[in-house]
């Protein structure tokens, strides 16, 4: 087991933003090593942040961003539960941030949830035309998989952070609940482009 050093809890704590005992705790639980404890501490942060999703968010702020010289341009609404959290410079941040991601990653939805059923049908039927006559018990996983990647494409949840590719919007929405210590809700988004971009 490694020795766990006050600059090892520091890498941790930079990392993950977490709180000190919390990393203490973690790279203990971790027998000092730093990436399960990582892990330990992501896993913590998705369980408080999951408790605070029934928490009312009626504050927050309505955010803009434009880019390419006036080309692209978002309007996002999020929400939080206070005016304190709503004026934080990390919340506002962050929100930055999610303008930025849609500008660049030009989501269609916010979740998979919000994709009509009629196209969920549709690139279903696409995926399991392209694989046609592949054994039944590999279309199916085949089609998931493929689904998967489509609802990566387009819906801003499931997307992949610009800023960290190992992070989906989803955990990073979770992570940032977590470290404000209120529900936080995207409620809406949209993305206009000059000429379709």
């Amino acid at each position: 087991m490694a020795e766990i050093t006050a600059g090892l809890v520091k890498t941790l704590r930079d990392k993950t933003n977490a709180g000190m005992m919390e990393c203490k705790s973690a790279l203990k639980e971790a027998e000092g090593d730093i990436e399960k404890a990582e892990v330990i501490l992501r896993k913590k942060g998705i369980a408080k942040a999951d408790k605070k999703a029934d928490r009312d968010a009626k504050e927050g702020i309505i955010a803009s961003y434009i880019h390419m010289a006036g080309r692209v341009g978002v309007l996002i609404e999020v929400n939080c539960e206070t005016d304190f959290v709503a004026k934080n410079e990390n919340f506002q941040s962050f929100v930055k941030d999610l303008t930025l991601h849609i500008a660049a990653a030009n989501p269609s939805y916010l979740s998979r949830e919000e994709v009509p059923e009629s196209m969920v049908a549709k690139e279903r039927e696409i995926a399991a035309e392209q694989i046609k006559g592949k054994p039944e018990s590999v279309i199916e996983k085949i089609v998931e998989g493929k689904m998967t990647k489509f609802y990566a494409d387009h819906c801003l949840f499931e997307q992949s952070f610009i800023k960290n590719p190992d992070m989906i919007i989803r955990d990073l929405v979770k992570s940032k609940i977590t470290e404000l210590g209120e529900n936080i809700l995207v409620r809406r988004f949209t993305r206009y482009a000059v000429g379709g971009l």
